[in-house]
């Protein structure tokens, strides 16, 4: 395949609240563009762009896949990217890499959460956009509606740029308003022409040239209008609306002739963030090589595999770049072109285009290829950090000579994920954006690895400690032929300040415990706390003083006092009115105003402390300190009762009693756990 003039390329990421069509419309796109005989359905299963076995299990996309189309001497890239809240570090990635922003809404449900999301998206890396209603041939659809609903929630500066052609069952197709046919059919003939007049007053408002003229009443030419309409995109002061089915292709046509139009290319886009200087950054294929990785996948057949972005110059498949990042030579070996779930080999890629590498040894998403004499890098992508985490454990034995390696891997996959290790509960921890991530990076994991890995919530990190001080004894003595054991300590146990950890110390006066046992007293104490009383979490908080004992010339041993100071631990915690603490996590919570209330009810019923409300336009922060073992969920939580227009984090805070009433459940719960580990 030739290299296509950057002037004539186009990266465009598909984003919209899931279900609203922006895989059928992949398919569509990619049949016009006749790189496909056929039409796929996701209801078979058989699509281009969702192809994974977790895609097609799930019917809806997981990741971000490359759709490349060339017709008429342009490319166009569309990224097709997940809908759904857990895989929005796809969403992220993708949107560094384009130029634009098609934005789907489904025609029956309008405006929704995801298309308010996937606009805040857009407008906050500064892409130009465009509004695609889709599924115009579902029955409520209604075109005028949804135009209606996207000027009211996003401004009157979206303008439609199509009349559609009937509704729901009656949809037969669209008619341009910039490009007004002469044959349009009669029964829209008025409102093509009303239309058009906005149309028209809209590009106006974008040039105050253009502005004076229309006052006066001067008519303004086709070429005036579409330069300026193109202009009014660029800088988002103009955003189309269309309308399509995707499934029956009709109208896809359409829009792809707009796309090509009035979306900017490579040389047009905003230019990249760069972490070192690059002054004068333009996207030339005669320039030294920058390209930018956004993908890493993990392909069974050509191994890891990096889909990257070539930003200037070309970049040679049997030739040598230079990672930035890593400060080493990677190979590149066969380049390819992903085409959905088929690659072509190419030779090259060149500036504003996107290619995929297979077996890359070092390099990771979020790294810079260039040439090693001139250097550049790419500012990393600020992926989303998940709250939501999991115990991992394997299933079988031959399972945990796999778990580290897979999981590395599906991190290497996925950047939102976090895998990590609880020093306090000693279990492995893997962290997301939200159940179904977890779930789909387990189903992964044992599809690709072949490891069988088994997720639960992950325990709650308790500790204990006293709130009384008291004294305690213990005689250890055994006799048992020769040498006997003999170790007799008297500890008082002191409650300290939260946070304080544990002191020990000594009051021994006149020998009666030599200096040379202290030690041993200490690491039987130590390790009473490390075990727990009350349900088995290490103790914290308290100061054990040796103040007393007694020992035997021949029988006493560091192993005795050892013994002794174990046990004197043991029986003096349970009379000092032992407490369970439990973690407490700072917790904010960005609502828009109208969930507020909601918000606040959830908290309350888990037992958080508001600590305060800051108003962000149109939006409040909540502040609260909440237990962390009310909180474990709380992405599927907010969810729920913010209608997916929460967003949250966490961070761990202090340690606080647990209530009473709480205490003795914690206990049982523990203890059955325990019980059924043994089993």
């Amino acid at each position: 395949m030739p290299n296509v003039d950057v002037g004539n390329i186009r990266n465009v990421v598909l984003l919209s609240h899931s279900g609203a069509g922006k895989t059928s419309l992949s398919e569509a796109l990619i049949f016009n563009s006749k790189h496909v005989t056929r039409l796929g359905r996701i209801e078979d299963g058989n699509t281009v762009s969702d192809f994974e076995p977790e895609e097609i299990k799930r019917s809806s996309s997981i990741q971000t896949t490359l759709i490349a189309c060339e017709a008429d001497g342009y490319k166009v890239n569309y990224l097709d990217t997940p809908g759904y809240d857990d895989f929005q570090g796809e969403v992220t990635a993708a949107l560094r890499v384009v130029e634009s922003a098609l934005i789907l809404l489904a025609a029956p449900s309008g405006v929704d959460v995801g298309t308010e999301r996937a606009w805040n998206l857009a407008k906050d890396q500064g892409l130009p956009r465009m509004f695609l209603v889709n599924k115009m041939d579902r029955e409520n659809a209604d075109f005028d509606r949804c135009v209606s609903e996207i000027q009211a929630t996003f401004g009157t500066h979206c303008v439609p740029f199509q009349i559609p052609i009937g509704n729901a069952q009656d949809f037969k197709g669209v008619v341009s308003v910039i490009h007004p046919p002469a044959d349009a059919p009669g029964e829209i003939a008025a409102e093509l022409e009303a239309a058009r007049e906005r149309l028209i007053e809209a590009v106006a408002e974008t040039d105050d040239a253009l502005a004076d003229r229309y006052l006066e009443g001067e008519e303004l030419t086709s070429e005036e209008i579409a330069t300026a309409v193109r202009t009014g995109i660029l800088n988002g002061d103009l955003v189309p609306i269309l309308a399509a089915s995707a499934t029956d292709n009709v109208g896809v046509e359409e829009c792809m002739a707009l796309v090509r139009e009035f979306l900017p290319s490579p040389k047009d886009g905003i230019k990249p963030e760069m972490s070192s200087s690059a002054d004068g950054f333009e996207a030339d294929a005669n320039g030294p090589l920058a390209a930018f990785v956004f993908k890493t996948t993990a392909d069974p057949f050509v191994g890891k595999l990096s889909v990257f972005r070539v930003y200037r110059g070309v970049i040679k498949s049997n030739s040598e770049v230079w990672n930035n990042v890593r400060e080493n030579n990677e190979r590149i070996g066969q380049l390819y072109l992903p085409r959905g779930k088929s690659q072509e080999n190419v030779t090259e890629v060149s500036a504003g285009d996107i290619g995929a590498i297979g077996k890359l040894s070092e390099t990771l998403t979020g790294d810079t290829l260039c040439l090693r004499e001139q250097p550049v890098s790419f500012e990393p992508i600020d992926f989303p950090v998940g709250f939501y985490r999991v115990a991992v454990s394997p299933a079988t034995k031959a399972d945990l000579d796999k778990m580290s390696t897979s999981l590395a891997r599906i991190v290497e996959e996925d950047p939102t994920l976090r895998y990590s290790r609880d020093p306090d509960t000693a279990e492995s921890l893997i962290s997301g954006l939200g159940d179904a991530q977890i779930d789909v990076a387990m189903d992964k994991i044992r599809r690709k690895f072949g490891a069988d890995l088994r997720v639960k919530m992950p325990k709650v990190a308790y500790k204990e400690t006293i709130t009384q001080t008291i004294r305690s004894e213990y005689r250890h003595k055994k006799q048992s032929g020769g040498h006997g054991q003999y170790g007799h300590v008297v500890i008082r146990l002191e409650p300290m300040e939260r946070t304080a950890g544990f002191e020990f110390g000594t009051e021994v006066v006149g020998g009666k415990v030599p200096r040379e046992y202290f030690p041993s007293v200490e690491k039987g104490v130590i390790k009473a706390m490390d075990e727990g009383v009350l349900a088995g979490f290490p103790m914290v908080d308290m100061k054990a003083v040796l103040c007393d004992g007694s020992f035997h010339d021949v029988d006493s041993s560091g192993m005795s006092f050892e013994i002794a100071g174990n046990q004197a631990m043991r029986k003096g915690v349970a009379d000092a009115s032992p407490i369970l603490l439990e973690p407490i996590m700072k917790l904010y919570v960005t609502v828009p105003d109208t969930y507020t209330g909601e918000v606040m009810s959830d908290l309350q019923g888990k037992r958080a402390r508001i600590l305060g409300m800051t108003p962000m336009d149109g939006s409040t922060e909540i502040e609260a300190e909440v237990p962390q073992g009310a909180v474990q969920r709380y992405s599927q939580d907010l969810r729920s009762v913010s209608q997916g227009r929460g967003v949250y984090r966490l961070v761990f805070d202090h340690y606080d009693p647990l209530p009473p009433d709480m205490q003795m459940k914690v206990i049982e719960e523990t203890k059955r756990a325990k019980e059924e580990e043994k089993i």
